[in-house]
């Protein structure tokens, strides 16, 4: 199967992507298609489809769906640290941050409208996946990445956050490094 067409086993995916165009021209050469407006969208679109599509059976049957909806946004060190800062109450930049939308530890939030068995056609929302594009070029030499690895190894990992994996200890981290890997191998062989 030609890796840029969807699989009709894959579920409708309802993407809104977007690249921070002030970030180093240099960095956004080395990620490729996969910072571009508009390729970037097409290239995030059919890999997160194909991933949703692999996790579909360990999938928990409130986030099992035939349509999903994500954001996906490729910034610099300066937001993502503001992000950091906001909502984690930690200073400085990090890789990726993952904002869950079926996170169940949001009692005081207002309620997540579920669709209907009628409805099904809408989207399941999961969330935001926030990835820093700077700070993903500089760890990539130290898991023997290119930038586009690395930022296609941090989106699985912010889709796995908001699918409800965590890493509270070494051995969650472990199985959920595992899985991305898994995640990863299998989109390159399509």
């Amino acid at each position: 199967m030609d890796p840029t067409e969807l699989s009709p086993t894959q579920p409708d995916l309802d993407l809104a992507f977007e690249a921070d165009d002030s970030l180093p021209p240099e960095l956004l050469d080395q990620a490729g298609d996969l910072a571009d407006p508009l390729q970037g969208a097409e290239q995030w679109h059919l890999r997160i489809s194909g991933w949703l599509e692999q996790l579909a059976g360990e999938l928990p049957p409130e986030l099992q769906a035939s349509a999903y909806s994500l954001g996906l946004s490729l910034v610099g060190d300066e937001e993502i640290s503001e992000l950091n800062q906001d909502w984690r109450d930690k200073a400085g930049p990090t890789d990726v941050l993952a904002f869950a939308a079926q996170d169940e530890g949001l009692e005081d939030a207002p309620p997540i409208p579920m669709p209907s068995a009628a409805e099904e056609a809408e989207p399941l929302e999961l969330g935001d996946i926030v990835i820093s594009v700077e700070t993903a070029a500089r760890q990539a030499p130290e898991h023997d990445h290119d930038l586009r690895q690395e930022l296609l190894f941090l989106a699985t990992h912010g889709l796995l956050h908001l699918l409800g994996w965590d890493h509270p200890d070494d051995a969650s981290l472990a199985a959920m490094l595992l899985r991305q890997e898994q995640l990863l191998c299998a989109s390159q062989q399509r």
